[in-house]
Formats: C-alpha cells, structure tokens, sequence
C-alpha cells in the first residue's frame, strides 16, 4: 500500500505540473495533456479536497511508512500548494477581461449602457456554481429543445427568461423584443465528440437572465459531412432566427454569434461571411449579417501559413475528416475556410477570447487574428487572452470562467446599448 500512495502522489504531482507546463508538441499526448488539464485545472480546489480526503484514508490505514512514504506526502502538498496558486490565477481573469473591454470600446464605455440593463450587470462570480459546477438551469430559465430548422435534420435549443423584463422603447407595439445570442458548439467539427447540449450553458444561462434569447444549433458533423457544409448549416441556424425569433419575443435585426473551438471557427466564419453565396445554397437571398462575435478559442487559419501550429494533428484531421482534400493541392478551399483571411473593414465587433495555457489550439493564432481584425475592421475588436485558461476552460464554473462570462455580458450588453441608440 505503500507503494500505491507514492504512485498516488506522483500521479497527482503531474497533474498540478502538467496545468503549468503541458504538452503542445506530440498530437497524442497533447490531447491527453489537455484533458488532464482541464478537468484540474478549473477544478482546482475539487482536487484538493478529493486528494487530502484520499492522503487521510491511506494514513488512517497505516499505508503511510518510512522515507518513501514521507517523500510522497511532500509531493502531495507541494502539488497542494501549487493547485491554490493555479486556482488563484482566475482572479486575473477579471483584470484581463476588463482591460481589454477598455482598449476596445473606452474608458468610459460602461456610461453607454442604460440604467436598465446595468442593474443587470454583475462584477462577483457565482461561487454557488463554482462549488458545484454542474450546468444547470436556472428555473426562471425556460429551455425549448429541439426546434427543427434548415433541411438536414437540424435541431435548435432555444433559452429564454420566462417574464422578461426588458421593454424595447423602439418597438412599441411588440411585447418585448430581446437581443439575441446564437451559440455554435464546438466539438472538433467530429461526430459524438461535441453537441448542442452541453456547451455554453452557463453563459447562456447567463444572458437569458438579463433579458437575452439564446437559441443553441447543431449541424452536420464529419466525417459524414465535408466542409463547408458545417457552415451552410450554422447559416441555416441564422437564417432560421431571422424569420422565426420574432415569435419568441427576439429581435431579428441584433443578433450576435458566439462558440467555443470548432464553435468558434464557424462563429467567427458566420460574422466574416454575411451573405456569401457559397455558404448559401438555396438561400442566397436572405440576410445572414450579424450584429457581434463572440468567438472563444477559435481556429482561425485553415492553412498553417504562419506555421502556428504546435503540432500536425490539426492539419491530419482537416485533410482526412473535415475537408477530405490536401491543403497544398487545394489552398484556395483552405483560406476560403479561414477567418484569418475573410477580414474585412466591415466586420462586425468582436470579443476574441483565448486561454494561454491551450494545447489544442495556439494561443499565437489568436493574437494574430485578433491584431490583423482589429487593423483592418471599422468596428471594435477587443482581444482577452487568459492567464492558466486551457482549452474549453468555460465549460466548468470557475474563478476564470466566471469572470470571462460576467465580460462576455458587459460586451453584449454594450453592443446592444449601441444598436438601440443607432435604431
């Protein structure tokens, strides 16, 4: 048994290691190293508890002996000590949310939003979620499942306050008329890896409490589809909320999008496309702008042009699954499938949001995307880039999350304000 707690420890020393330093080279062990990091790190203080309620029970049963034994506790509590200061690092999350929301949009950019919508704005995170981070729904949040939309099968989630009290003063004669947030989920583009259903629930829940509609889509999936027909689905999803949000109490004319990874490619690949034909087959007549993008941990560039990736895998899978074509024998398809290179002057505001620990996706691509956008856009790009965030970090209540989430809010809310004072 002795033997089995110094396993233990040495096991659970990497595991605080490995949300410090983990893996980018090895495609492998990168996605293992991520896992690894993702469920510790933003359970930071879950794993404490779990390891010294074990560290008690192996002491309590006389497993504990000799120098090997006292090497192991040291190990445990150093990874102790280092998991504290890791969880601790969420904190700075608030200072790098707000400091990028500042560069954006100004100093002053909080005094553009109505009384109304500020009494909904918060500054804490929810440490209720944070102890318990499930993803539930909060009970003034109604949740209709499984609208059908588009003409593959599609199916959409759509959230909303069940007495909303926001009243748009330039709609007078609708009952209410709530911005809304469409959310893409990601999930590697790859069957049963991502859904609907999971993601981004507690934003969602979130901005459905201050009065927004949140309608969540899936879409075709590879390797049974090929791109682009993930985002002629995402573009259906859209096309679907302009015509029939109205009946839910939403405002077709604001709209912005948001996802996570694949999610946030195509988010990103919706709000750089408005109205691109080849996205729109079928529905090439209907409007498919959006007013903002929310875009977390997105991939940017299809091609590797700048040689950001840390490892092949990516580029594997895009060629094998997603676009089943070679990218040096089909660079056009690739750029075409990259925001990197659909920026325009005419893009609408984005919130770019990236964790600086992700072993998935680059951090530089991120920084790259968001100088060349906010060079070249004639709107806002605010650029958050997470201390400790690995990848998907927001998909458990966290310190770190949270606070992105409470920044996610103001941005929407702000774009919001502006779109009202423009109407």
């Amino acid at each position: 048994m002795n033997t089995l707690f110094f396993l233990s420890a040495l096991l659970f020393g990497w595991l605080a290691y490995n949300c410090y330093y983990p893996v980018y080279r090895r495609p492998r062990l990168a996605i293992f190293s991520f896992l690894a990091g993702w469920l510790t790190g933003e359970l930071a203080l879950h794993h404490i508890l779990f390891q010294a309620t074990l560290v008690f029970l192996f002491i309590w049963s006389g497993s504990v002996e000799g120098f090997s034994g006292a090497i192991a506790f040291a190990i445990y509590v150093i990874s102790w000590i280092a998991l504290t200061h890791f969880y601790l690092t969420g904190y700075r999350a608030k200072g790098a949310v707000n400091q990028s929301l500042t560069d954006a949009l100004g100093q002053h950019y909080i005094d553009q939003i109505s009384e109304l919508d500020k009494t909904n704005l918060v500054d804490s995170p929810d440490y209720h979620q944070i102890k318990r981070p499930r993803k539930n729904i909060d009970p003034r949040v109604e949740v209709i499942k499984n609208l059908r939309f588009g003409n593959h099968g599609q199916k959409l989630d759509l959230y909303r306050h069940r007495q909303p009290s926001t009243i748009d003063d330039s709609h007078p004669d609708d009952e209410a008329v709530l911005p809304v947030l469409l959310q893409i989920h990601g999930g590697a583009w790859t069957e049963k890896i991502g859904s609907k259903n999971e993601q981004a629930i507690p934003l969602m829940n979130h901005m459905a409490l201050q009065n927004w509609i949140c309608v969540s889509i899936n879409y075709r999936l590879s390797p049974t589809a090929t791109f682009p027909e993930h985002i002629i689905d995402c573009k259906e999803g859209l096309a679907w909320v302009k015509s029939h949000i109205q009946e839910y109490g939403g405002d077709p004319d604001f709209i912005v999008v948001t996802g996570g990874s694949a999610g946030g490619h195509l988010s990103s690949l919706v709000a750089l496309t408005p109205n691109d034909p080849n996205f729109q087959p079928g529905f090439e007549d209907i409007d498919t702008s959006v007013q903002g993008a929310v875009p977390f941990y997105g991939v940017y560039d299809f091609t590797n042009k700048y040689d950001m990736q840390n490892n092949h895998g990516l580029m594997t899978m895009l060629e094998n699954s997603v676009l089943k074509k070679r990218q040096d024998q089909n660079p056009e398809t690739y750029e075409a499938a990259s925001p990197l290179f659909r920026i325009s002057p005419v893009a609408p505001p984005f919130f770019i949001i990236h964790g600086d620990k992700d072993t998935l996706v680059p951090v530089a691509e991120a920084r790259m995307f968001a100088k060349t956008l906010g060079e070249v856009s004639d709107n806002p790009v605010a650029y958050a880039e997470i201390e400790g965030g690995q990848h998907a970090f927001d998909m458990f209540a966290s310190v770190r999350s949270e606070y992105v989430k409470l920044g996610v809010a103001k941005f929407l809310v702000y774009l919001h304000a502006q779109h009202k004072t423009k109407a």
